[in-house]
This record gives structure tokens, sequence and C-alpha cells, in this order.
């Protein structure tokens, strides 16, 4: 009979504390910054060894609408895969973005073109295209590939 009253009483006093307004970061970024992170942590996952999320996530730059990422898989179990790893990275982009109002809405599209980058060089033309500068930064250090 005590135990069922403390529990009432427990559940009062908690009923009766205000919620504190938690106001999360909502910073603007570029494309280009979520592609860096993006690209960032798609590193990260190959240097853990978790080669099939990082395939996922660079076989196409995805798309920033607002504060929406759009990202297209080429087939149904590609986006189930991504789908149960994609909280794991909206946490990473929200934290790095500063921008706790960013969703990911993942497509599929059967007929998407798969462009990958398996060589160095690959890699550097890929990169290029999303950071020009990074010819500027390979002249600059007189970097090879």
């Amino acid at each position: 009979m005590s135990s069922i009253r403390a529990k009432k009483e427990l559940q009062e006093a908690n009923a009766f504390k205000p919620k504190e307004d938690v106001h999360l970061p909502t910073e603007a970024f570029t494309e280009t910054d979520m592609l860096l992170q993006w690209n960032k942590y798609a590193q990260r996952l190959s240097d853990k060894g978790h080669k099939i999320m990082e395939a996922l996530l660079l076989i196409n730059d995805p798309k920033l609408e607002g504060t929406q990422i759009l990202h297209e898989l080429p087939n149904t179990g590609a986006k189930i895969d991504f789908e149960s790893e994609k909280n794991e990275l909206l946490g990473y982009l929200r934290g790095k973005l500063h921008n706790h109002d960013l969703t990911i809405e993942v497509t599929v599209n059967e007929n998407m073109d798969k462009r990958k980058a398996f060589t160095p060089q690959d890699r550097f033309n890929r990169l290029n295209e999303i950071n020009p500068a990074m010819e500027l930064l390979r002249k600059t250090f007189e970097l090879d590939f």
C-alpha cells in the first residue's frame, strides 16, 4: 500500500515540473558545407571498416533543399541498409553543421547512374567537383595522386 502511495506521489511531483525549453542551434549552411561533412562521415565509416554504408553515401552526391537532404539510392535494399544507419549520420551532420532542423529524405531511383571513384585520380576529380579549391591546393603543395 505504501509503495503505491509513494509511486503516486512521485508521479505527481514529476507532473508539476515545468518543462524547460531546449533551443537547439539552427545555423545556416551551404550545400558545399554539407557535402564536405557528408564525405568526412563516409571516410570515418571507411576507416572503421563499414564499407557498405560508405558506398551508399558515396554512390552519388546528395542535394540540399533548405534543411532537407535528398539522397537517391539505386534499389530498395540499399534504402533499407541506409535507413538503418541514417540516425547516426543525421546526428553527425546536425552536430557538425550546427543545425538541428536537418532531415534526410531517401528515394529509390532504379535508373540511377552509378558514379564510383575507385582510383586516387577519380577521388580527386570527385572532390574537385565539390570544392574547386582542391586544384589550387594540389598545385600549391605540388601533390601527386
